[in-house]
């Protein structure tokens, strides 16, 4: 039997075993236990499935490199090893251009590769809707240590409602409250524009199992559009070191049917928090245990 023919009778087993290996993962397992999946295999955004694939793609190939790299340098150890009887230096090779010019090119084209995949999914995730294609518009207030959330255009006569959030609550033994903890509210299926604000020092926007987080600036206002695709409530943090209580400044996100979200919001008017929060709040106002949050509802 030929060589070729035997290779290609061998290669099958092999490629049907991977096949089913890969067709016994989880959906999170075919991720890389990246958060944002889960058993049904509907990604937390329109933007998840494309970032996990960028990671994962890049350490596995990054992992090919290093089995070579590390073969390569074990059979130099094993091969080229100094025998009994043997002294002195091998004999030095110099000026190798076909190995010289091997090891400068597969670097370069590896690291071009990774550029040019990571500036295609980067473009593709910071490209805004248009203008007439955003459905529901929020502004994401920073403070030290908390969030302030705004729904713009949330009632009938076109003003924003919002909420206001304090830093976590941590009991005696470091839990934290998770019903005192600002609350972002998101319609399922909506192509969403999340403003991004900050009232004092440099800040980061970070939901965990959406896989992005962007910084947020005195005078330089970012914006993230996206879609979120699956209901839930997943975690939210600060992720730019910003003071003392930074580790406290967490939020939770819950994505909800639209008629949940239109009943959020409903509510949010009814308990009078209709207006533009951002001027009118300003930092450390709702810092737990001053009374200042308590003074500020009494006195909006």
């Amino acid at each position: 039997m030929p060589s070729k023919r035997r290779i290609r009778w061998a290669a099958l087993p092999v490629t049907a075993a991977a096949a089913v290996a890969l067709a016994g993962c989880t959906p999170t397992e075919l991720h890389g236990y990246l958060p944002g999946f889960d058993e049904s295999g509907v990604p937390t955004t329109n933007q998840t499935e494309g970032l996990a694939s960028l990671w994962v793609g890049s350490w596995v190939v990054l992992l090919i490199v290093g089995v070579i790299t590390w073969g390569l340098m074990l059979w130099a150890m094993i091969v080229y090893r100094r025998r009994k009887g043997q002294s002195g230096l091998p004999v030095q090779l110099r000026y190798n251009m076909p190995i010289e010019i091997f090891f400068t090119a597969v670097p370069l084209i590896l690291v071009l590769g990774l550029f040019a995949f990571t500036a295609r999914e980067q473009a593709a995730v910071e490209k805004p809707w248009a203008d007439d294609e955003v459905e529901v518009e929020i502004t994401a207030i920073a403070k030290q240590w908390a969030w302030d959330f705004q729904y713009e255009d949330a009632t009938a006569g076109g003003e924003p409602v919002y909420s206001m959030g304090i830093q976590a609550q941590p009991d005696a033994q470091g839990n934290i409250d998770q019903e005192q903890l600002p609350t972002l509210v998101l319609p399922v299926d909506k192509k969403v524009t999340i403003d991004l604000q900050s009232r004092d020092v440099i800040h980061s926007f970070w939901i965990i199992d959406f896989l992005y987080k962007k910084d947020m600036y005195i005078g330089h206002d970012n914006s993230w559009s996206f879609i979120p695709t699956r209901e839930g409530t997943y975690a939210g943090k600060c992720a730019e070191l910003c003071g003392e209580y930074h580790s406290m400044m967490l939020f939770n996100v819950e994505v909800v049917s639209e008629a949940e979200y239109e009943a959020y919001l409903g509510s949010l008017e009814s308990d009078g928090n209709v207006g533009d929060v951002s001027d009118e709040y300003h930092r450390l106002q709702n810092l737990p245990g001053t009374g200042a949050q308590d003074e500020n509802e009494e006195g909006h």
